[in-house]
Order: structure tokens, then sequence, then C-alpha cells
């Protein structure tokens, strides 16, 4: 598996806005890709005073899947022309992680007491 991560960031007034956009046809767009390996995108939001960060990271099977989304050069990050309207600043290129390993938490799947 591997992860694609990428960092947007915005105004605090125009962060409403780029989430409502993200929300709303960006991630629709690239779900309607169907680009076969792509799993899931998930959509991480922190204040840092003066800014926003966002965070997304996209799921995938294999570099080739991402490369499928991004093309050869799949470490050119995917900024739609609305999106660059509304952020402040933002990484050029994507990062990719291999997945190594995961553990989950032996309470994972079990109630929780008292709920």
């Amino acid at each position: 598996m591997i992860r694609r991560i990428w960092h947007g960031w915005t105004t605090p007034e125009d962060a409403d806005t780029y989430e409502a956009l993200l929300k709303t046809e960006i991630f629709p767009a690239i779900l309607a890709k169907r680009v076969q390996g792509f799993r899931r995108i998930e959509l991480l939001r922190r204040p840092l005073g003066a800014e926003v960060e966002f965070v997304t990271i996209m799921w995938f099977d294999s570099i080739e899947a991402v490369k499928a989304f991004a093309g050869e050069d799949h470490e050119t990050a995917y900024v739609p022309a609305k999106a660059r309207e509304v952020l402040a600043r933002y990484d050029a290129r994507s990062q990719h992680y291999e997945l190594r390993e995961v553990q989950e938490s032996a309470s994972l799947g079990r109630p929780v007491a008292g709920g």
C-alpha cells in the first residue's frame, strides 16, 4: 500500500470555503475517475493561528495506481484552479510512502465500558 500525502495552507477566513470545495467538488471528481487501485482519501485540518493547514492522505494499492491517477511524474501535486484561488500556499509535490506495518489496539471492536 502507498500513501500519497499533500499539504496546503489557507487563511482562517478561507478555510471553510476550501474545505467545502474539497468535499463537494474536488474529492467527488477524484472518486469519479475510478482509478484502479485507488482506495480512499482522508482530509485533516488544523488551525495554526494566522493560517489553517490541510493535509490530504490518499491510499493506493501500488505506485502504479498512483501513476494512473497522477501521471508519470506522479509526485506533481494535483491542485485544481479553484483550489489555488483560496490557498495561500501549497506543496508543489506530493510525498509517497510505502505502508510497512499496521498494529491495532486490542480494544478495537470491543464495547467501551459504560458505553
